[in-house]
């Protein structure tokens, strides 16, 4: 064959295979497939962490599988690191937290659902139930907490608000409430009403232990009080007897019920307790409570799986007393703790002053926390609780100092009772916090990003139309 026959032959196949190519490239570029790569989420599931920084996932991750462990919250594909600070503190509380989360913009300390001039604006739960989508809310604190209530109410102060917050969950219809502050609905705090009686006239079902939960099937509208304020700890339960539900089963409940609906549906779940050990400095609690926390991740990812429909974000609304793994901390020791601190500040003793009984001291520290202090320990103990007077929650501040002191001892890393104490936020920090996401539309967390993005990239990959700032009344 001549030269010229066979450079001949080689430039037609060149051409034949390029031609190829470019009919591949064109069929991918209009193949349906592609399409489906950016479908919208058809659910979202927001599981929120109170208080949970990457110092109590690491506690949570090295006293329940060690140092080479892998929590499930830290096998969702993408990762992003947020701001939290409110619109006049750069350390917010839950309530502007759980607001910017929720509204998309900043608001001050201690108000709910409304913007920094006490204007009531729309949350992204608002945005989802006008789409026609199903809605939910779930808290082991109380479900008239700021976070739960951030989602779904607006007052301006979260101390004053529970009873109308517990009107508005009723009033804004949310399908699925669970979790615990049973007290603000009951006749006493509303004017005289039983908002229970108004809930199941609506037609909700209503339940108030575990059993009763689970045996729930077929519900379109559920409410759930399982106690009169906070849900108990993890650590409390068995010496409690408890008969309250777990964060995953109320999760696997609400999602069962809201997954009915044809159009989807938005459920928040918060894991609320992990940020009341905290305050406690309480090590060991926040290690139960964060496992209880992160296997409802496992369960939501379990559920979501093969299903391609449903948007998984897990996060905090903020960090709390600066909690880390420090290398000095006597985990073994942790470990053998069975009760919380405040399960431990309901076993001291007064006398006719009111004054801490010094024996008792002794006796509860070694019967629970397996320390003996000596008598100065014990002295010093008692005049923390007398000096330490917390701007918030003062009721708490017995178990806030044994939690305090059991970490001191064990030389686990967490901020001095003194910052607490003088914190009107009761040792809350500026810490940036993790955000886990998986599922469609959770590409779009990824570097630094603000609290006040959440809603906004959550709607937008669900197609869900939301304006932050504005109030569906003013339209």
């Amino acid at each position: 064959m001549k030269k010229t026959s066979r450079r001949f032959i080689h430039e037609l196949a060149q051409a034949h295979r390029f031609g190829v190519l470019v009919l591949f490239c064109l069929i991918c570029m209009t193949s349906p497939i592609q399409a489906e790569t950016k479908s919208a989420p058809k659910n979202v599931i927001l599981l929120i962490g109170d208080g949970m920084g990457l110092g109590a996932i690491e506690i949570a991750r090295q006293l329940e599988y060690g140092k080479t462990g892998i929590l499930h919250l830290e096998k969702l594909e993408h990762v992003a690191l947020m701001r939290t600070y409110s619109a006049n503190n750069y350390v917010t509380d839950s309530a502007a937290g759980g607001s910017a989360i929720a509204t998309g913009i900043k608001t001050n300390n201690e108000m709910i659902g409304v913007n920094a001039k006490g204007e009531e604006v729309d949350s992204i739960l608002d945005a989802f139930q006008a789409n026609g989508k199903k809605v939910g809310i779930i808290s082991t604190n109380m479900v008239v907490d700021a976070t739960p209530a951030a989602f779904g109410a607006s007052v301006s102060n979260r101390w004053t608000g529970g009873a109308h917050i517990a009107r508005q969950l009723f009033d804004n219809q949310i399908d699925v409430i669970l979790g615990g502050g049973a007290s603000y609905f009951e006749a006493d705090k509303q004017n005289g009403e039983d908002l229970i009686a108004k809930f199941k006239k609506a037609g909700y079902a209503f339940t108030t232990t575990k059993e009763e939960l689970s045996s729930m099937n077929k519900k379109e509208k559920l409410l759930g009080l399982f106690h009169p304020t906070y849900m108990n700890f993890k650590l409390d339960k068995e010496v409690l007897h408890s008969q309250e539900p777990s964060l995953p089963e109320m999760t696997a409940k609400a999602i069962d019920i809201l997954s009915q609906g044809d159009k989807g549906f938005f459920l928040m779940s918060e894991g609320a307790r992990i940020d009341s050990m905290e305050h406690a400095a309480d090590i060991t609690g926040i290690w139960k409570e964060m496992i209880e926390f992160d296997q409802t991740v496992k369960e939501v990812v379990k559920w979501a799986k093969n299903r391609n429909d449903t948007l998984i974000v897990v996060l905090a609304d903020h960090e709390t007393m600066g909690i880390s793994a420090s290398e000095t901390m006597d985990i073994a020791a942790l470990k053998k703790i069975r009760v919380s601190s405040e399960y431990m500040s309901k076993q001291l003793t007064f006398d006719k002053n009111n004054e801490i009984n010094p024996k008792s001291v002794v006796t509860v520290f070694k019967k629970y926390a397996h320390i003996s202090l000596t008598d100065h320990e014990v002295q010093q103990f008692i005049d923390n609780v007398r000096k330490n007077r917390t701007l918030v929650y003062p009721k708490h501040r017995i178990e806030w100092e044994i939690g305090s002191t059991i970490a001191n001892y064990h030389k686990a890393g967490v901020a001095d009772r003194s910052i607490r104490a003088a914190s009107s936020t009761g040792g809350h920090t500026a810490n940036m916090i993790p955000v886990f996401a998986a599922g469609p539309g959770s590409e779009a967390f990824e570097g630094v990003i603000d609290n006040t993005d959440i809603s906004k990239i959550i709607t937008k990959a669900s197609g869900v139309p939301f304006t932050p700032g504005q109030h569906k009344k003013e339209e």
